[in-house]
């Protein structure tokens, strides 16, 4: 997928936006792809959840952290690493800035790559209850073809930020990879695997109960990249897990290739990015919180976290 650098353009600036510090998974793919990008990222950590609001603050939130990347930060494209955001605010969001800047949620890239997985046409889809309550990834499904069954699955998301994940939850590659990692984790992964299995098991039997045939799972939340090695050993042989981050990352890829920038294949293939990969993040409260967790997300340090204040 990598093309030769175009000499006349400049070093781009990613701006890459989440209610929290979860999006840190899509900044992580984006950075494996473009280590050569700058890289501004900014949670409204003050703010959240975004679920619990009305779709006009949320649009009205999500706008002010996205001209605070573009107008502040001078980003060129704007990531929206937020699925309530992207389900309820990208009209509002792509308002917001000027309309050289291309705006790419997560909910339509992961839809995408359903579409090019699924080969009986019928996908689930796990989230949060805010993101399924928006049926935005059925309709986005619906719109290729795809029938899409969705739930929410709340537990996941306090289970990933207590850390009750494998020791390395990206190492997604290969049945004996994930064994090494099971026998490697600690005894709270079997709460979470044990979590998601229930879960996983009141779906299917949906599904089962309406007639489809899921081949795919679509993980709807930028939290469950850190499940995904539990979540392969659990779901069937023949079922392929779709991560909105690394789809999201995707879709940026194609805007930079058309503009003339290189690229790195893919975020399972090339090295993780140097150290002197550019990243400034930004937070609108809990500091702490996120320099602690966010490296868990990032898989790197997340180095000095600054504060911002966008407002009431």
């Amino acid at each position: 997928m990598s093309s030769p650098l175009n000499p006349t353009l400049s070093t781009p600036t990613i701006g890459v936006f989440d209610s929290g510090f979860g999006g840190l998974t899509v900044l992580r793919a984006l950075i494996a792809r473009i280590p050569q990008a700058r890289f501004a990222f900014i949670g409204d950590t003050a703010r959240l959840p975004y679920g619990s609001k009305s779709r006009r603050t949320i649009a009205r939130y999500a706008a002010e952290s996205a001209r605070f990347l573009v107008e502040e930060q001078g980003a060129d494209y704007l990531v929206i690493a937020c699925n309530t955001a992207s389900a309820l605010a990208l009209d509002a969001i792509q308002e917001a800035v000027p309309s050289s800047v291309p705006v790419i949620g997560v909910i339509e890239p992961g839809a995408e790559a359903a579409k090019r997985a699924s080969k009986t046409g019928d996908v689930l889809v796990i989230a949060t209850d805010a993101t399924v309550q928006s049926h935005a990834y059925a309709a986005a499904c619906q719109a290729r073809g795809l029938r899409a069954l969705e739930k929410a699955c709340p537990l996941l998301v306090p289970l990933v930020e207590e850390g009750w994940t494998t020791p390395d939850p990206f190492a997604f590659s290969g049945t004996e990879a994930h064994a090494a990692q099971a026998a490697a984790a600690p005894p709270q992964v079997a709460v979470t695997a044990e979590v998601f299995r229930i879960y996983f098991a009141e779906l299917t039997a949906e599904a089962a109960s309406l007639g489809l045939h899921p081949d795919t799972l679509v993980l709807g939340c930028t939290h469950y990249p850190l499940l995904k090695p539990l979540i392969q050993q659990a779901i069937p042989a023949g079922m392929q897990a779709i991560d909105s981050a690394e789809s999201a990352a995707d879709k940026l890829v194609s805007y930079l290739e058309t503009a003339g920038y290189p690229s790195a294949p893919s975020a399972e293939s090339v090295e993780f990015a140097s150290p002197e990969t550019a990243i400034r993040c930004f937070a609108t409260d809990s500091v702490e919180k996120f320099e602690r967790l966010g490296p868990r997300f990032l898989g790197r340090p997340v180095g000095q976290v600054r504060l911002v204040d966008l407002g009431g």
